[in-house]
């Protein structure tokens, strides 16, 4: 018997109805990792004794008749920026190869308490940032390893699209879930700011920081969103909102749906594929009943795309006190090259900034007052040949105009739902993204998976 493709949420069935046990489920999926990631190289460390005690643990409730949980017995992957006590949390860097947390984070509090198995940590750019540190070999995008697998949450991408877990955590700064998800053809959801508890995660921005979930269909994401959602008192920015049953929010058809779309910001700058994939999504939500309506972003985006270095940065410097400039010698040279630019930046630009991201979210949620969601690429092309981008991330224009349809919504806080669409000719994962209003993510939830059902889940990519 397979389980590697499995859903998540058919495999969490079958372990509760008895049919499979965690221990087995978390051994095979360890002799995978072993067999492909060598090649694909998504983790950063593999928890093999620890998910097999928790597993054991897990198969004891059953038997005794506990109350199984929503991620009962399954192994998820943790982004190596997500704090496990004890265990090095390197983020991607060297400078942080040999810390090792005194807590977990949140988020792996609340999947363990939700039953999940902690397989392992994935592999990300150094600090989260755009660009692997150059000590790391960068993860491979199982579906054209020349091709990029996207960033920051590399490692997450690559696990979960190769079937070495059921899902995984990503964070989100920039498009640091949505862009892997894209390239590595998954459902990723970038919750609203503030949903989903930051504490125990090593910052890149705290301001644009975001946590969520990456899996292969909607129902799977919405589970694990539902598990590490809600309060936090150890974070002080995280929102006293009810967590609705995410994954109880699936539907068929979109009747009655308004759905916005910017077509001037939606094609400017964007490659012809891109576009012409954007147009095949718009017709399937029509079909779907949806009903289309012209929009226009509020226009203070493009001074956000074009600026978000300079917050970014400016935040990364906070994160980085004590390690940078001091071992300024141990940095990789793009996170370092932020990072001396950071220190130069005046104070009053980066208000001026928090001023402009201010009006723009307040704009922007009004505009989501008169449709239920909007409709954009993720990115400006396909996923690029790794050396292209490579080139785009060491140039701040390009690197400013990739982030076009991600940095906005980073700034405004604004949930949004990245969907895999088929594959193109070369066989390269097509995608989309829905933007929803604050706290909106039960309508993603609704509206993916509506889109899903009626037009399946992505073909997986050839690593069997």
């Amino acid at each position: 018997m397979t389980y590697h493709f499995q859903t998540l949420s058919q495999t969490c069935r079958e372990l509760k109805s008895g049919a499979l046990t965690s221990v087995k489920l978390t051994e095979y999926m360890l002799e995978r990792i072993q067999s492909l990631d060598p090649g694909l190289k998504s983790y950063a460390r593999v928890l093999g004794d620890t998910a097999l005690e928790e597993a054991r643990a897990l198969d004891e409730k059953q038997q005794a008749g506990e109350p199984l949980r929503l991620l009962h017995g399954v192994p998820i992957a943790i982004k190596d920026l997500l704090f496990t006590k004890g265990v090095p949390t390197a983020s991607g860097t060297r400078v942080m190869a040999d810390f090792r947390p005194q807590y977990d984070a949140t988020v792996v509090e609340r999947l363990r308490a939700a039953g999940a198995v902690i397989i392992g940590k994935t592999q990300l750019t150094e600090g989260a940032f755009g660009a692997h540190h150059p000590s790391i070999d960068p993860p491979r995008n199982p579906y054209n390893q020349t091709h990029w697998p996207g960033v920051s949450s590399s490692g997450s991408g690559v696990s979960v699209a190769a079937g070495m877990n059921f899902g995984a955590l990503g964070t989100d700064t920039g498009g640091s879930i949505r862009f892997p998800s894209a390239c590595c053809g998954l459902v990723g959801i970038k919750p609203t700011y503030g949903r989903v508890s930051r504490h125990g995660a090593f910052a890149l921005a705290e301001s644009l920081d975001h946590i969520g979930p990456m899996a292969r269909t909607v129902e799977d994401a919405a589970r694990i969103l539902t598990a590490i959602a809600g309060r936090d008192e150890n974070d002080e920015t995280s929102l006293h909102a009810e967590v609705p049953d995410y994954h109880g929010q699936l539907r068929e058809g979109l009747d009655g749906v308004k759905i916005g779309i910017d077509r001037a910001y939606a094609s400017n700058g964007v490659d012809q594929l891109v576009k012409s994939n954007l147009e095949n999504v718009v017709a399937r939500l029509t079909e779907l009943g949806a009903t289309i309506e012209e929009v226009q972003l509020p226009p203070a985006y493009t001074d956000l795309v074009e600026q978000w270095g300079i917050t970014c940065g400016v935040e990364c410097a906070r994160a980085h006190e004590g390690y940078f400039p001091e071992q300024a010698d141990l940095y990789g040279p793009v996170l370092k090259g932020l990072l001396d630019m950071a220190l130069q930046v005046d104070p009053a630009q980066y208000q001026e900034i928090e001023t402009i991201r201010s009006a723009f979210t307040r704009d922007l949620e009004a505009l989501l007052n008169q449709v239920d969601c909007l409709l954009t690429p993720v990115m400006t092309s396909l996923p690029p040949l790794v050396e292209e981008m490579d080139q785009t991330v060491a140039q701040d224009d390009a690197r400013a105009a990739f982030i076009t349809f991600t940095a906005p919504f980073d700034y405004s806080g604004h949930p949004t739902i990245t969907m895999p669409n088929g594959l193109s000719d070369e066989g390269l994962p097509l995608s989309f993204q829905l933007v929803g209003r604050h706290l909106g993510e039960s309508s993603l939830v609704s509206f993916g998976s509506a889109y899903e059902s009626a037009f399946g889940t992505m073909p997986h990519p050839p690593v069997d």
